[in-house]
């Protein structure tokens, strides 16, 4: 059935041909010597001009077709262009953003260490301590750039935590907000003292009497008792008040402006004879 397809349509090109080559003869020879055209002649012509205008069709609908080819497929290379450009432009946008945001950063810790009563330094948080007892990072700072044991560990927003071990070129913080810290702080407004413990998400402020009155928002600072941490350092706003009727002391919650899970830097102050946890 292939092969005889095959001849039937090699046998339909050879007839095509033959009419084609016909109809060019015929009219080749009626005009030689002569002015007026036979009939057989115009039938000819018109014949072989519809023949002439589908082949010129055909060949110029491809040129079309490869002509648009090409101009897609340069559309296409310029937007692939254009896609790697803006890839680029964007990767230096985050770059120069990130480059911005550090630069601030680093601008709000140097402000910080002007103020502070105590010789600083700058580390880099590098990590976080696996174990589930502790709330600890580690720093790229140690014993050998000066850093003890109790050491405060502060920012701009409030108090971090303290130094809770140092090696020679890095050192473990025990954030404030652990169970396990505790700092003498002090009601900056009403002058109240008491003991800021950590409670995970919140400070609690504890052994307040009930007879002070203690309002929302007021600030939380370092007392300065105890020598660990110099007074005033900020550590949080009180957000909640409870007396209960039972009891001696208040429930006082206090929430810092600290995110301990972002933290990148910190600063150390390096206290002459700082107290061990």
């Amino acid at each position: 059935m292939r092969k005889r397809s095959k001849g039937s349509k090699k046998l339909q090109i050879f007839l095509a041909l033959g009419v084609v080559l016909s109809l060019v003869f015929i009219l080749i020879f009626s005009t030689v010597g002569r002015r007026n055209f036979s009939s057989y002649h115009r039938m000819a012509l018109e014949t072989l001009g519809t023949i002439q205008h589908a082949v010129f069709q055909g060949t110029g609908g491809l040129s079309f077709i490869w002509r648009d080819y090409f101009a897609l497929w340069n559309v296409r290379q310029e937007n692939q262009l254009l896609t790697e450009k803006l890839r680029e432009a964007q990767a230096l946008i985050d770059k120069n953003r990130e480059a911005v945001a550090t630069n601030m950063r680093l601008t709000s810790l140097l402000e910080l260490k002007e103020t502070l009563p105590a010789p600083t330094l700058t580390a880099r948080v590098i990590g976080r301590d696996p174990s589930i007892w502790f709330k600890t990072i580690i720093i790229d700072r140690g014993s050998s750039d000066g850093i003890m044991k109790g050491m405060p560990a502060v920012l701009a927003e409030g108090v971090i935590g303290q130094v809770l071990d140092s090696a020679p070129h890095y050192s473990k913080i025990l954030l404030a907000n652990d169970p396990n810290s505790a700092i003498d702080a002090l009601v900056q407004e009403s002058r109240v003292q008491g003991m800021i413990k950590g409670r995970n998400s919140f400070f609690s402020l504890e052994y307040v009497l009930k007879n002070y009155e203690i309002k929302i928002d007021e600030l939380v600072v370092t007392s300065g008792i105890g020598g660990t941490f110099p007074k005033g350092l900020p550590i949080g706003k009180v957000s909640k008040v409870t007396k209960n009727p039972r009891g001696m002391f208040q429930e006082i919650e206090v929430t810092s402006e600290v995110d301990f899970n972002r933290l990148e830097y910190v600063i150390i102050l390096l206290a002459e004879n700082p107290l061990a946890l």
